[in-house]
C-alpha cells in the first residue's frame, strides 16, 4: 500500500488554525451535528476543537445512535442537555420514534448563524448519517441558516460504485436520494448533490474540503484515526462488507449483532454454514463456517450456524454482489429463510429488502427464480451512469 500522506480533514484544518476556515466560523453562533467519530488526529472531539478555536457553540445535534453513539440501530434517542467545554449546551436528537423526528425543529435553529456538520460516513447508501446531514441542510436553508460541512474521507474510496440507485417509489431513510448503494462520494459531495437537486441557494452550503485527499486513496493512507461511528461499525473491515452486509437486515438472518464482528458474521439456527461456504466463491474473500451466539435482536441468545466473511483483498471486494449471492443461497438452502416483514426505518408498506436494494427485483428473483448475474450487470450499469452524472460535483 502507498505511504500515508496525512490528509487534513475539514475538522483538522480548524485544529491546525487554518485562517480561511476560521474566518467562516469565528464571531458566529454555531450549532454542531456530530457523533463519537467527529475527532481530529489527536482524538479531540469537534466540540472541543471548535471551542479551542474560539468558536461559539449554541446547540449540539446527534444523528441515529445519538450524539454519544450509545443507542443501537432504530432505537429512538431523546433530546437531552449535556455539558460541553464552554458550558451547558442543549443536545437535540435527530432520530426519534417518528419520521418527522429526523429533521431538526425550526425552533432549535433559532438564533444560529450556521450549523457545522462533522460526521464520518462509511460509503454506503443505507448509512443514515448522510441523510441526517441532508435533512439538516434542507431545514437550515429554509430557516436562513448556513450549513458548513467538514469533509471526511470515504472509507471505501471514491472510485468504485455498486448497486443501482433506487427506482421511483423506493426512497426512505436508508436512501433519501437516489444514489448507488456504494456511492463513491464524500459527505460533502453528497450535500452538494442535495443542494443542486433541491435548488438551494449557493450560500446555503459551504463545504470545508480536505487537503491532500484524492479519490483513489485508501482510508489507511489518510492518517485519519478510525473511531467507530456507530455501535456496530467497530472496524474498517466492517465498512468494507457493509454495502452487502446491511442487506441482511432485510431478512431473518442474523447480521451478527451482539458479536465482535457484526456484518462480517451471519447466520441463523437453520443455516448450514459449511454448505453456504461451499456455495459462494470469490477471489476477494474467504467464507469460514462457524457457530456463534448473537446477544440481541434476531436469534438473540441462540446458537446460530453460518459463516464469517474474511476480506482478503479490500481493493477487489464487491460486497453488495457477494451478499446478494449469500442471501439467495440461504433461501435455496432452507425454507426457514425469510424476508423481513416488520416495519423498517419508518416504512411499513414496502419490504425492507426492497428499500435496501432500491426496488422489488431481487426479492422477486429469489421468490420466483431469475438471473442474478443479469440483475447485477444491469445495476452496475446504472451505478456507473450515476457516477458519470455526478462528476461535476466532485471536490477531489
Amino acid at each position: 500500500m502507498p505511504k500515508s500522506v496525512m490528509v487534513r480533514t475539514g475538522l483538522q484544518r480548524i485544529a491546525d488554525d487554518d485562517g480561511e476556515v476560521l474566518a467562516k466560523l469565528r464571531g458566529r453562533k454555531l450549532g454542531l451535528l456530530a457523533h463519537p467519530a467527529s475527532v481530529d488526529r489527536a482524538m479531540r472531539h469537534a466540540a472541543e476543537v471548535l471551542h479551542g478555536a474560539g468558536c461559539e457553540l449554541r446547540a449540539l445535534f446527534g444523528p441515529e445512535h445519538g450524539y454519544g453513539g450509545e443507542a443501537q440501530d432504530m432505537v429512538p434517542v431523546g433530546s437531552v442537555s449535556d455539558v460541553a467545554p464552554q458550558g451547558v449546551v442543549p443536545v437535540y436528537s435527530l432520530y426519534g420514534s417518528r419520521e418527522e423526528d429526523l429533521s431538526p425543529r425550526p425552533e432549535w435553529l433559532e438564533g444560529l448563524d450556521a450549523v457545522v456538520i462533522d460526521l464520518q460516513d462509511v460509503g454506503s447508501r443505507y448509512y443514515t448519517y448522510v441523510w441526517t446531514a441532508a435533512l439538516m441542510l434542507r431545514t437550515a436553508a429554509a430557516a436562513g441558516v448556513e450549513t458548513i460541512v467538514l469533509d471526511r474521507p470515504n472509507p471505501l474510496g471514491c472510485l468504485v460504485v455498486e448497486g443501482a440507485p433506487q427506482r421511483p417509489g423506493y426512497r426512505s431513510f436508508v436512501g433519501l436520494y437516489d444514489v448507488p448503494v456504494r456511492h463513491a462520494m464524500t459527505i460533502g459531495e453528497l450535500c452538494r448533490m442535495v443542494q443542486e437537486e433541491e435548488g438551494l441557494a449557493e450560500d446555503a452550503l459551504h463545504v470545508v474540503s480536505m487537503d491532500g485527499y484524492t479519490r483513489a486513496m485508501a482510508y489507511e493512507q489518510c492518517g485519519v484515526p478510525w473511531v467507530p461511528p456507530s455501535p456496530n461499525m467497530p472496524t474498517l473491515d466492517t465498512a468494507w462488507v457493509y454495502p452487502g452486509g446491511c442487506l441482511l437486515e432485510g431478512t431473518n438472518l442474523s447480521e451478527g449483532r451482539g458479536t465482535t464482528r457484526p456484518f462480517e458474521i451471519l447466520g441463523a439456527p437453520f443455516v448450514d454454514g459449511e454448505g453456504l461456504a461451499r456455495a459462494i466463491a470469490s477471489p476477494a474473500v474467504r467464507l469460514r463456517p462457524m457457530s456463534f451466539k448473537p446477544m440481541f435482536q434476531k436469534h438473540g441468545g441462540q446458537r446460530c450456524t453460518g459463516v464469517q466473511v474474511h476480506v482478503t483483498d479490500p481493493v477487489a471486494v464487491r460486497s453488495y454482489a457477494l451478499y446478494l449471492q449469500i442471501i439467495a443461497a440461504a433461501f435455496a438452502q432452507s425454507p426457514e429463510t425469510r424476508f423481513r416483514t416488520e416495519p423498517y426505518e419508518f416504512v411499513s408498506d414496502r419490504p425492507a429488502i426492497d428499500l435496501l436494494t432500491g426496488g422489488p427485483e431481487f426479492r422477486v428473483l429469489v421468490e420466483q427464480g431469475g438471473d442474478l448475474p443479469g440483475l447485477l450487470a444491469d445495476q452496475d450499469r446504472k451505478a456507473r451512469e450515476f457516477q458519470q452524472a455526478m462528476e461535476h460535483l466532485y471536490l477531489y
